[in-house]
């Protein structure tokens, strides 16, 4: 089975680069991975005040900068316990945006993961056929990345709901095997 390179080049005051193996199939929900993500999720934070300064945003709010196709492959980062994502494309910090992850009922999962499935609209089949615009499915059993409702807290069932702007320029970047990091 093909085998997507993650290149975890972390930049900042603490330098960390590793290598996982994702299979486009599956996904790391171990410990490993786990605290990998965590780390990336930190580092981003970091990234954060380098790209964009001391900007504080505010539920449903991102901020976005363009960066040239050859800096390099992009890969989604969420933060859970900030309640963020960061797209970087290379080691470059493309954008940030707030989100809403899953209820304490229905967490979102963490680990490394990668796009497996895109379509534009969806409407979930467990959860009385809710929309699911710009969907990105990166867990095979339909948690996804997708706008929706972005509040003060995680508010979903295990989905990561994106501001609709950001979730509909986010789409049309990423495609299918994507890496999609998400640390607690």
């Amino acid at each position: 089975m093909k085998q997507l390179a993650l290149a975890l080049a972390l930049t900042g005051s603490c330098v960390l680069a590793t290598t996982i193996a994702v299979t486009p199939a599956s996904a790391l929900e171990t410990y490993q991975a786990q605290m990998e993500a965590s780390d990336a999720a930190s580092q981003a934070r970091v990234d954060m005040l380098d790209a964009f300064g001391p900007k504080v945003l505010k539920p449903g709010q991102y901020v976005w900068r363009d960066v040239p196709d050859s800096a390099g492959a992009e890969r989604v980062v969420i933060s859970l316990s900030d309640q963020m994502a960061y797209l970087y494309r290379g080691d470059t910090l493309m954008a940030a945006t707030t989100i809403s992850s899953g209820r304490d009922s229905k967490p979102t999962p963490t680990g490394v993961f990668s796009i497996l499935n895109k379509t534009p609209m969806y409407h979930s089949k467990k959860y009385d056929n809710a929309p699911m615009p710009y969907a990105e499915f990166f867990e095979p059993h339909g948690i996804a990345l997708h706008a929706g409702y972005v509040g003060n807290e995680p508010n979903s069932h295990g989905c990561v709901h994106l501001p609709s702007a950001f979730a509909k320029k986010l789409y049309s970047i990423t495609d299918i095997g994507t890496p999609v990091i998400i640390g607690a």
